[in-house]
Order: structure tokens, then C-alpha cells, then sequence
């Protein structure tokens, strides 16, 4: 296909004139990117070929600001969809060629001389391509890592779901593997809790652990204690021999006003009846 031409027609111009001509050398130059633009079109309803036309326009145009937004919004979408960074990295560099392939064409069809003016050409296109890319990593990072401490805040609360059961008596169910990490969460959801919500009695079902390290055992016992320098009393139930075992080597036991009961319907039948 020839690029059509007319001497009158400015940069922009000849752009928007040669699209056609703009996308088939874009992906001859986007080698594995264009095998993806379906997919990824599917997956987070981007549309890489208008998308680029779009970034040409704010380019030639000097329109920094629109550019700037245009970059964040693009990071928020490759950020929320998790789509792979590589490929937003070739598709921005081939972009950055086939302009430059068009801008030769270009000179080579007029009067105008490009080359008399290639350095602040060069600088000018250039320095925006690099701002998109910077805006959009940017704006892909600080949404990214946002999303991950939400969702690491969520985890954090699944791992601790605090049940109440009425006014004054609440549900701990700890199941699952328990680490340093992981306790530390549980001291400072159980201790905020209890502050906020007044809670009097909690019971801490433990039968969904089947083991625990030695210094989560210490750590758990030093929870407890906690709650009841704030007026709660906790009700351990579920132990498992393996805990207990350990427990007496150790030589920890738990507070005195710590009851324990062997499963938790017990807990239930006897709290919930009082």
C-alpha cells in the first residue's frame, strides 16, 4: 500500500491520512505483542490499535496533559487486569518506531524538509513517548501496590474472622498453618476488637491447628493474657494433643481465668444457654 500524499497536508495530517499504512507497520514491528491483542482486548476490554492511534494524536499535538491522564488511566487498567508488563513495553517502543518510519516517509514526500528540524523533532517526540512510559509504570505500580495491600488487608480479616454470637460473646476460629506473621495479626485484630466492640467472653477455637511452633505457642499465650488485662475472658477449646504436648515442655500454660473446654459445642452450649 502507498502513502498518500499531498504537499498541503501538515504531520498530523499525513498521520490520520496513512492509519491504515500506521497500523500494518505497527504490528510487522509489534512481534509478539500483536498475537495478544485479542486476548487482551478480552481480558481487560483494552484496545491496543486504538489506543495507540490515541497516543499518536496526543504526541504529535503536544497535548502533555492528555497524555499524562491518557498513561495513568493505562496503568490502572494493566495494574487491575495484571496483563504482563513486557508487552506494553514492546508496544510502546514499536509505536515509537513506525511514528519514526512515518515521519522519513513523510519527509521523503515533501517540500518541508523534516531533517532541517530533526533535533527538536526528535527531542519533542521522543521526550513524550518517554513521559507516557514513565507516567503509565508509575501509575501501574502505585495502583498495583494498592491493590495488593487491599487484598492483604482482606486476607488479614479472613484470617481472623471474629464471630459474634451476641452482645458479649464472640467466636475466634484459628484453622489452618499459624506463623510469627500471622499471630501478630491476631493480637492486633483480637486486642482492637475486644476495645471497640466489648467484648466480655471470647472463645478461641483451636482444633483447626495441628501444630504450632514454639514461639507462636508463646506468642498465643501472651494474646491471651492480653485479653484478660482488658477485662475479656477467653475460652480455649479444641486443643490438640501436639499443642498440649509441647505446651508442657515448654513449661507455659495459660492464665488462670483461661478456661478450656474439649470442643467447641461445648463452648457454644454452655455460653449460649447463659
Amino acid at each position: 500500500m502507498e502513502e498518500k500524499f499531498q504537499p498541503s497536508f501538515k504531520l498530523q495530517a499525513f498521520f490520520e491520512i496513512n492509519n491504515q499504512k500506521f497500523e500494518e507497520k505497527l504490528l510487522e514491528e509489534a512481534v509478539n505483542v500483536k498475537n495478544k491483542i485479542d486476548e487482551i482486548l478480552s481480558i481487560g476490554n483494552i484496545n491496543l490499535v486504538n489506543n495507540a492511534h490515541k497516543l499518536v494524536v496526543y504526541i504529535l499535538d503536544g497535548k502533555v496533559e492528555e497524555l499524562e491522564l491518557f498513561a495513568k488511566q493505562e496503568g490502572i487498567a494493566w495494574a487491575t487486569h495484571s496483563i504482563d508488563l513486557s508487552f506494553k513495553l514492546e508496544w510502546v517502543q514499536a509505536i515509537r518506531r513506525t511514528i519514526w518510519n512515518l515521519i522519513e516517509q513523510y519527509n521523503d514526500l515533501t517540500d518541508e524538509q523534516v531533517t532541517a528540524n530533526f533535533f527538536h523533532l526528535e527531542k519533542e517526540i521522543n521526550n513524550q513517548v518517554d513521559a507516557f512510559l514513565n507516567a503509565f509504570f508509575i501509575s501501574y505500580s502505585t495502583y498495583k501496590d494498592s491493590l495488593i495491600r487491599a487484598h492483604r488487608k482482606l486476607v488479614e480479616n479472613l484470617s481472623v474472622p471474629i464471630i459474634p454470637i451476641n452482645n458479649s460473646v464472640c467466636i475466634l476460629p484459628v484453622i489452618g498453618s499459624v506463623d510469627t506473621f500471622r499471630t501478630s495479626i491476631l493480637e492486633e485484630k483480637v486486642l482492637t476488637e475486644i476495645g471497640v466492640s466489648r467484648i466480655q467472653t471470647l472463645i478461641m477455637d483451636l482444633s483447626g491447628i495441628a501444630d504450632m511452633e514454639p514461639q507462636v505457642i508463646d506468642h498465643l499465650t501472651k494474646i491471651i493474657d492480653g485479653t484478660s488485662l482488658m477485662g475479656c475472658n477467653t475460652v480455649i477449646t479444641g486443643l490438640r494433643a501436639e499443642v498440649v504436648r509441647k505446651m508442657i515442655h515448654m513449661g507455659r500454660s495459660f492464665d488462670p481465668n483461661t478456661k478450656t473446654l474439649g470442643t467447641l459445642q461445648q463452648a457454644l452450649k454452655e455460653y449460649l444457654i447463659s
